[in-house]
């Protein structure tokens, strides 16, 4: 089955096909114990017989959610983590606000269970407010949400996890995992008009900032690996907080829930009953910290081993989308990846503008250009970067945090492609390797040792037909690598030439134009670079591994 089948379409309804655990490619491209480099937790390393399907924009993420918790019943269990929740977020239209809809659940008996992030405070643009809005009042009406501050100083929760389980008919179990949050302005569609109920954001994206974003739908074994990290979390510590005398008192203000969470059922059995085609591999960064994680005591930095990996078996083209690039570090391994192959083409896909408004773009403009110019320079023409808008003109927030690897390799998740993300966030995201061949028209011979996949060619041509304006079965120049650059460039310059023109005659179809960094006015790079070093792309690795320079 294609990976990029209707979101509506019952998985299980498909033959399943197994894969064999011995797969060259997971050995290849899937990070081992050794790269994981974190003893204490017992996650399992990679599950196979999965089914993920992706889900483009909130549109189709949101109503496959609302679904999924509206057919929820007594005795079935509901775990999410969230960097922000909008308790009035509509999933599927007036009466499906995201509070209700785990309300509802909570009422016929489902137990509901979450983390939110405790957040910082609102007037420095974060969602204190509203996340403990959220807690609260799942809490007084039959949930469990707390809002958990246990990161480092100035660090964030940014997993965005749901997982629902069904005890009575466990092949109905289902996990979503990625970028999405439960929150105002994710939930748009491929037209980019906006979400209906905006966040605050910076004005040149309008009243109804368009937003672009990815989600994934997993079934199989791996929902028993997603559970279990946030089981990791819910019992990780035993407080949920600094010990603040302001912020508890806030907390008892908003009712946000008891210092420690209360016990989670037992877990469901592992049921490893191959359901799809697809390995998956749960990803994730914790950051190092005084009161340590019991499963991460030195952190975790999974994910950025995972970038360093496949950018070392990349031979043909990377295709990243990204909130940020803003990493000298990140830039680093991209530049390393196209000075190792020659033959190497590497595309990125960010926002026009950044998230935040006036002085405050300053210091992550500074780590951006920097991270750009080092692609730049060795690219050599192999690099390119590019941002969207609507088909009215309209710049569109790209908030997907997407990674395809000679359409091999496909990484969805909440990590950003920078140090924050890489080492003192915590994050979560999914590889996977699909045991389908991909249609071999493309002309390429095995890459690294593995042939194309499906999942990771389907999910990027989806992609690009949505940026490039293409219909289903226009894909035929975008499957050789270099082929596919060059028309990226080309609809991608045709839209240049046509503003450049006066915007005279039909407006070209793609939604692709050449990405220019506005950059930082010289003046303010005194206080922006290290306000960018330290507080926007701030270190969290172990002391030890920094004196060592180890990754």
């Amino acid at each position: 089955m294609r990976a990029d089948r209707a979101p509506d379409e019952d998985p299980l309804d498909q033959d399943a096909a197994q894969q064999h655990p011995n797969d060259p490619a997971i050995k290849q491209w899937f990070i081992d114990e050794k790269d994981r480099r974190n003893p204490a937790t017992d996650l399992r390393l990679f599950s196979i017989g999965n089914r993920v399907v992706p889900l483009i924009d909130g549109a189709e993420y949101f109503p496959r959610l609302c679904s999924e918790l509206g057919a929820t019943g007594r005795g079935d269990e509901v775990y999410f983590l969230d960097f922000r929740g909008d308790f009035d977020e509509r999933l599927d239209g007036p009466g499906t606000e995201i509070g209700e809809t785990l309300i509802a659940a909570a009422r016929r008996g489902v137990q509901v269970f979450g983390l939110l992030w405790r957040s910082q405070p609102s007037w420095l643009g974060q969602s204190e407010g509203a996340n403990a809005d959220f807690a609260r009042e799942i809490g007084e009406h039959g949930g469990h949400v707390l809002l958990d501050a246990r990161t480092r100083r100035a660090g964030s929760h940014h997993q965005k996890l749901v997982v629902i389980r069904h005890r009575a008919a466990p092949k109905r179990d289902v996990a979503f995992v990625g970028g999405i949050d439960l929150g105002h302005s994710r939930h748009d569609d491929a037209r980019h008009l906006g979400d209906p109920q905006p966040m605050d954001f910076p004005k040149v994206y309008g009243p109804t900032p368009p937003w672009h974003d990815l989600h994934a739908e997993v079934r199989g074994p791996a929902v028993h690996d997603l559970e279990h990290t946030f089981r990791e979390r819910w019992y990780g510590s035993s407080t949920l907080d600094l010990p603040s005398p302001l912020r508890q008192l806030y907390d008892r203000t908003y009712h946000a829930g008891a210092m420690t969470g209360r016990p989670l059922p037992e877990p469901a059995e592992d049921d490893t009953t191959p359901v799809g085609p697809h390995a998956v591999q749960v990803l994730r960064t914790y950051p190092a910290r005084l009161r340590r994680y019991p499963f991460a005591p030195l952190g975790e930095r999974s994910i950025a081993h995972a970038y360093r990996r496949v950018f070392g078996l990349a031979r043909h083209l990377i295709y990243l989308e990204d909130q940020y690039l803003w990493s000298r570090d990140v830039g680093r391994i991209i530049a390393d990846a196209l000075n190792s192959m020659p033959d190497l083409h590497v595309i990125v896909v960010v926002p026009r503008f950044a998230d935040q408004e006036g002085l405050r773009d300053r210091p992550s403009l500074i780590g951006h250009t920097d991270a750009l110019r080092m692609c730049e320079r060795a690219g050599q023409g192999r690099f390119a970067a590019y941002d969207l808008e609507n088909a009215a003109g309209e710049p569109v927030y790209v908030h997907s945090k997407a990674v395809v690897v000679d359409d091999v390799w496909a990484m969805v998740g909440s990590d950003n492609l920078n140090r924050r993300s890489w080492t003192h966030d915590s994050e979560l995201s999914i590889a996977v390797l699909d045991s389908t061949p991909a249609d071999a028209a493309d002309g390429l011979g095995p890459g690294a040792g593995a042939y194309p996949r499906e999942f990771a060619r389907a999910l990027r041509l989806r992609l690009w037909r949505e940026h490039l304006g293409r219909d289903a079965d226009d894909t035929h120049d975008l499957l050789n690598p270099k082929e596919a650059f060059d028309a990226f460039a080309v609809e991608a310059s045709t839209l240049h030439r046509w503003y450049a023109h006066g915007s005279q005659g039909k407006r070209p179809r793609a939604r692709v134009i050449p990405h220019v960094p506005a950059g930082a006015p010289g003046a303010s790079r005194l206080w922006a670079r290290p306000a960018y070093r330290f507080f926007y792309d701030p270190d969290g690795r172990p002391v030890r591994d920094r004196l060592r320079r180890r990754s």
